[in-house]
């Protein structure tokens, strides 16, 4: 376990001097800004109440689940793999006292945890800009519901970071490991457009899962089977990219 921790710390240090997580803060902030100025310009230009503290950060979720944060999973995904792959950094890193298993995990858990900090961030500023602009209207509950929103947004953003984990492990390039990513997500969008009826099986179409969680009539059974379909996803992508992972020479 000790070298497992001190793997992930390694990772965790990665991140930190390539500034992702500046990056990240920078655009969340940039995306929370826009958002606030268009429901400025709509209440003013149109004389309508726009969303409220807690109802903005729903609005900024429902916006960046589906463009931002998949791309800051992706990037930092294929800077994990196919980055070090390029640099044969990898080959450094397996000289220590380090199992490929605890290497493979460790950059896993620092992608995940990337993805949750993200989100974290995301959800406090976007509460504070809400309550900034529309205190009034902040509620407990509202606060609740978006916390619980941004928690579970986590788990579909996470196995599509593992989904482009496996892709890093099967092409070589990382450029060629983004631009297949963005084919796919936009295909399989495209796809969930069209035959909405099969668009349970597609993984695009669970980042609007937290959906669920806010139910009034809480739908135990379709969030249960949404659940086990993604886990189904994570297992297959963990293992499918860890055999490549163990197989490739350095």
């Amino acid at each position: 376990m000790a070298v497992f921790q001190a793997a992930l710390i390694n990772e965790l240090e990665k991140l930190r001097k390539k500034k992702k997580v500046m990056v990240a803060v920078i655009l969340s902030l940039l995306v929370i800004v826009v958002g606030q100025l268009l429901v400025l310009g709509v209440r003013l230009g149109f004389g309508i109440r726009g969303a409220g503290s807690a109802d903005f950060s729903m609005l900024v979720l429902s916006v960046a689940v589906n463009t931002l944060l998949p791309l800051f999973a992706a990037l930092v995904a294929i800077d994990s793999f196919s980055g070090e792959f390029a640099q044969n950094t990898m080959r450094i890193t397996l000289t220590r006292p380090v199992s490929r298993f605890k290497l493979f995990s460790a950059k896993v858990s620092a992608i995940g945890i990337f993805i949750l900090t993200n989100l974290g961030l995301l959800l406090i500023f976007s509460l504070l800009a809400g309550l900034l602009f529309d205190g009034g209207t902040m509620s407990l509950k509202g606060v609740w519901q978006s916390a619980l929103s941004y928690t579970v947004s986590f788990i579909p953003l996470f196995v599509l970071a593992l989904g482009i984990v496996f892709l890093a492990n099967v092409l070589k390039s990382g450029i060629s490991v983004f631009f297949v990513s963005i084919l796919a997500f936009i295909l399989f969008k495209g796809l969930g457009m069209l035959f909405s009826q099969y668009s349970g099986i597609l993984l695009t179409s669970y980042f609007d899962w937290y959906n669920l969680w806010l139910a009034n009539s809480f739908p135990l059974m379709k969030i249960v089977r949404q659940f086990l379909l993604m886990l189904g996803y994570a297992l297959l992508f963990f293992t499918g990219a860890y055999y490549l992972f163990d197989k490739k020479e350095f």
